[in-house]
C-alpha cells in the first residue's frame, strides 16, 4: 500500500514561489508514475503534473508549464512541486498522486489509484 503525505503549503502574494513535497512510503517498484493534481473551490481537480520515478520523464498541465517544475529524490523517496511566477488562480488544494505505470502522460484523477491528503495553495493578489 503507498501513502504519500504532502507538505509545504500556504500563503503567498502573486508573482512569489512556493515548494511542495510529497513523502512518499510503501512503493515496492521503480515502475511507477507520481502525479501533482490540484482542486480550486467549486472546481473539479485537475492534473498539474507528473513525473516517473525511473527516468524522471515529465509532463505538464500547459497552465503551469514554463513555471512549475516537478523532480523526484529516489534516495529520499520525496517528490517535489517547485512553483513560481504564482498567480492567484494558481490557489487550490494541491494533492500527490501514484500509479503503477510509466505511462505518465494520462491526467484523468481515475488513473491514479493512491492519494495524499492535500495541502492549501493560497496566492494574494
Amino acid at each position: 500500500q503507498v501513502q504519500l503525505v504532502e507538505s509545504g503549503g500556504g500563503l503567498v502574494q502573486a508573482g512569489g514561489s512556493l515548494r511542495l513535497s510529497c513523502a512518499v512510503a510503501g512503493r515496492t517498484s521503480s515502475n511507477y508514475t507520481m502525479g501533482w493534481f490540484r482542486q480550486a473551490p467549486g472546481k473539479e481537480r485537475e492534473f498539474v503534473a507528473a513525473i516517473t520515478w525511473r527516468m524522471g520523464n515529465t509532463y505538464y498541465a500547459n497552465s503551469v508549464k514554463g513555471r512549475f517544475t516537478i523532480s523526484r529524490d529516489n534516495a529520499k523517496n520525496t517528490v517535489t512541486l517547485q512553483m513560481n511566477s504564482l498567480k492567484p488562480e494558481d490557489t487550490a488544494v494541491y494533492y500527490c498522486a501514484a500509479r503503477p505505470s510509466v505511462v505518465y502522460t494520462a491526467t484523468a484523477t481515475s488513473a491514479y489509484g493512491y492519494w495524499g491528503q492535500g495541502t492549501q495553495v493560497t496566492v494574494s493578489s
